[in-house]
């Protein structure tokens, strides 16, 4: 699949959008002049620990037609990158894999609502629904960059970023240890030095593996897959980290997901029975979309499960950095620092193991 020409009328509202009920009609009335203000309900969703989501419609219901107003969230411009942002919207929706954009604005976006629930952690288990997550990330995979274009993977430069990042928070913070909205105890997490050595401990280890570099969500938690039940398919929202990267980061960070967010548990991280079953449904797609015969033998699977493996390290490492970041700037209310110590110690549990896994396990 050829990244094809985007006919998308998206265009830039040069407006900060406040929140308020009286900033978004203002947004609004540039994109559906149409709409009479006394007719426009509005809808706010939580699922998002980053960004404040806003669902506007006219009619008796969310799906007659409704345009979701997104407010990016307090310092997010740190380390998302927004144009790229508007890019990936842009390429999947030509692609039939995501919504249409509307229009950016100087804090955030509009985008079309994709029909469906935002899928469960107990969904994310089944058979029939992960077979069609993998499918679906198989088919996002496959989609070409521009013809001739060079791609690089974006996981080291984004995570030597959010490590220069954690830096200077450490040293305009001090006290980084400070107390969290939990009750909890406080977290001691590693020194900068020990992350700086860790990341370059990572980066030797994987960047002898062969993972392709192709187009990915980066960022596949439960929250971003919407399911229609009624269509029988699944879709993948919300692409502030979608870039190039390695395919088996994607999949990694996709099973690391299966934790949770709000608790994590690793004692849900997927069985390597469902590991193979879903690498073996993700392979068949990607084969298909890419031209290839879509015979997938045990060898393929189990390389790709490797692979998956050790990624998954990286996928921790850099949303435990991230978290960090969060805990600092962000205005949520969430244990950022609680989030940044679950992803950081799994990554320290499982590193040994993921690094002695040989191709012909």
């Amino acid at each position: 699949m050829d990244s094809a020409g985007v006919e998308n009328h998206y265009f830039h509202v040069d407006i900060h959008v406040d929140g308020t009920k009286k900033g978004i009609l203002d947004l609004l009335s540039r994109i559906r002049p149409e709409w009479k203000t006394e007719d426009i309900q509005m809808k706010t969703f939580t699922e998002g620990i980053t960004n404040q989501l806003i669902g506007c419609y006219v009619g008796s219901h969310l799906e007659s037609e409704c345009i979701l107003v997104r407010l990016y969230g307090k310092m997010t411009e740190l380390y998302v990158n927004r144009d790229q942002e508007v890019e990936m919207f842009q390429i999947l929706y030509a692609h039939g894999c995501g919504p249409q954009i509307y229009c950016s604005f100087q804090n955030g976006i509009c985008y079309e609502f994709v029909k469906g629930t935002v899928l469960d952690d107990q969904l994310l288990r089944q058979p029939s629904i992960y077979r069609l997550i993998a499918a679906e990330m198989g088919k996002i995979h496959s989609i070409q960059p521009k013809c001739g274009q060079p791609v690089e993977p974006v996981l080291w430069t984004r995570m030597s970023h959010f490590l220069t990042l954690v830096q200077s928070s450490f040293q305009n913070s001090p006290e980084r240890q400070k107390t969290t909205k939990s009750s909890a105890p406080l977290l001691e997490l590693p020194s900068f030095e020990t992350l700086s050595q860790e990341m370059e401990s990572l980066k030797t280890h994987l960047s002898q593996i062969d993972s392709p570099t192709v187009l990915c969500h980066n960022d596949l938690l439960t929250k971003n897959i919407i399911y229609d039940h009624k269509e029988g398919m699944v879709k993948f929202i919300d692409y502030e980290y979608a870039n190039y990267n390695y395919q088996a980061f994607d999949i990694g960070n996709h099973f690391n997901e299966f934790a949770g967010v709000n608790e994590v548990n690793y004692s849900l991280y997927p069985s390597r029975e469902l590991q193979r079953d879903w690498l073996t449904a993700y392979l068949q797609s990607y084969k298909h979309n890419t031209g290839r015969k879509v015979t997938v033998t045990k060898a393929e699977v189990t390389q790709l499960y490797v692979q998956v493996c050790k990624f998954s390290l990286a996928s921790h490492f850099l949303w435990g950095l991230w978290a960090i970041l969060q805990s600092r700037y962000s205005s949520i209310d969430f244990d950022f620092q609680r989030y940044a110590a679950a992803r950081l110690n799994y990554y320290f549990e499982k590193k040994g193991e993921y690094f002695g896994l040989q191709m012909n396990q």
